[in-house]
């Protein structure tokens, strides 16, 4: 049974949306305001619903406060048509993001799709063997048993997406990965029309990771057809 933290302000929404959550088989915690939310923040959280206009403290300034501590993962609720927040949370480490207003289903849907992802990513880990077990890619060294990544022997601060996608185009080195390929098996969902959710994660990495010694791009963006690993 999955524990997820709501942090919204809005009082009537988030009583409709626990007992959805509840209903749905997840425990439910609430705070109303971004500071409340820090604080009930433990490691029994497994996914946090994070709206971006609160009082107090808003979305994004939660969200940076959190991922200086947290990996928790984070799905943004964004008010609608704006862009702004959807891509400034992502920037900040948000795992996708959900526009107001919306259905329940999608709402269930995106949360399962992060769950499984997660649920995954800690199967992986047991499944891992030693915890100095490593994937090797020139000069980036992936521990998947303590979700950790190195460049150049120097510490990677990744969130567990970010780690997730940059594993799942290892194994396609030189290879073009499409978008649809990436959201069906790293995000768990289906591509939606104009999703900038893969453009960020692929951006962040891109800014996370030192430049290659020999000056060429790590990974390079094809134009309607996807993104691949650049070989030596």
């Amino acid at each position: 049974m999955s524990m997820i933290l709501l942090i919204d302000d809005d009082t009537e929404l988030t009583a409709l949306l626990r007992d959805l959550l509840e209903l749905e088989g997840y425990q439910v915690e609430t705070a109303n305001n971004g500071k409340e939310g820090l604080e009930k923040i433990n490691e029994s959280i497994d996914l946090i619903l994070l709206d971006v206009m609160m009082p107090e403290l808003n979305g994004m300034e939660t969200l940076r406060r959190l991922r200086e501590v947290w990996e928790t993962p984070v799905l943004m609720l964004t008010a609608k048509g704006e862009e702004i927040d959807r891509v400034m949370g992502l920037e900040l480490g948000a795992d996708d993001y959900l526009p107001k207003p919306f259905s329940d289903r999608e709402l269930l849907a995106r949360m399962r799709a992060i769950l499984r992802r997660m649920i995954k990513q800690s199967d992986e880990k047991r499944g891992a063997g030693e915890p100095s077990e490593q994937i090797k890619y020139q000069d980036i060294l992936i521990y998947p048993g303590r979700m950790e990544v190195y460049c150049q022997d120097e510490l990677v601060n990744l969130t567990g997406t970010e780690i997730a996608l940059l594993m799942y185009l290892f194994k396609f080195p030189g290879q073009i990965v499409s978008k649809k390929n990436i959201s069906l098996d790293v995000l768990g969902k289906r591509l939606a029309p104009f999703e900038r959710a893969i453009d960020m994660h692929i951006s962040n990495i891109r800014k996370k990771l030192p430049d290659r010694l020999d000056g060429k791009a790590r990974i390079k963006t094809l134009r309607s057809r996807g993104y691949f690993l650049v070989e030596l």
